[in-house]
């Protein structure tokens, strides 16, 4: 499931027009943006919308777009956060709460794959598997208590996003697959918790 649900239903959106001084330039930036992401130029995309947004941190599309761009930069935390301000500034746009559930899991699919760890302090940080013998590779991938705890929490804000977008878009064409996949996740989240109740008994 991962990253095919996004793709199919999330766009880059134009930012809507105020009265604002700013807003020509701002919508300048974003268009610059989307076209660097149509030529797969995330770098440059995320680069113009952190401009925008320099020039007015007040319009949800840059943070969508921006979120948008770093989802498809792979750079899950960041959009996770650009996600989040869309959400804080529009709690209406439907849209952001499906995005941000779906970079969740691909978050998880990260983590699970031994790509990425939660350290002690409870930061994410990239796995270097280049300092690991070919021998130990099969052996690497050994999640850490502090990973395993971030994951459920993913999990469990991924299945709460997902239901906030059924929510604020009920007649949504994919609601049916949404459902089933929301129960899927529920079951995942129940299983992973399990050996640790069984262990404290």
């Amino acid at each position: 499931m991962k990253k095919a649900l996004l793709l199919v239903s999330i766009l880059f959106i134009s930012v809507v027009t105020t009265a604002c001084i700013n807003n020509l330039a701002v919508q300048e930036l974003n268009n610059k943006a989307a076209s660097f992401m149509e030529e797969g130029n995330y770098t440059e995309a995320i680069e113009r919308l952190k401009s925008s947004i320099d020039l007015d941190s007040s319009l949800y599309e840059s943070h969508y777009n921006l979120a948008i761009a770093y989802t498809k930069a792979e750079d899950y935390p960041h959009a996770i956060s650009a996600y989040e301000k869309t959400i804080e500034l529009n709690p209406a746009f439907a849209d952001a709460y499906y995005g941000v559930a779906v970079v969740q899991e691909d978050l998880i699919a990260d983590l699970n794959s031994g790509l990425l760890t939660v350290n002690n302090e409870g930061n994410i940080e990239k796995v270097n598997r280049e300092e690991l013998a070919d021998e130990d590779l099969d052996k690497a991938i050994v999640i850490s208590d502090n990973t395993k705890k971030y994951i459920n929490e993913l999990t469990d804000a991924a299945i709460s996003n997902y239901e906030t977008y059924l929510e604020k878009s009920p007649s949504a064409e994919d609601a049916d697959d949404i459902k089933t996949h929301i129960k899927d996740l529920q079951l995942r989240l129940n299983q992973s918790s399990q050996p640790a109740a069984i262990a404290q008994e």
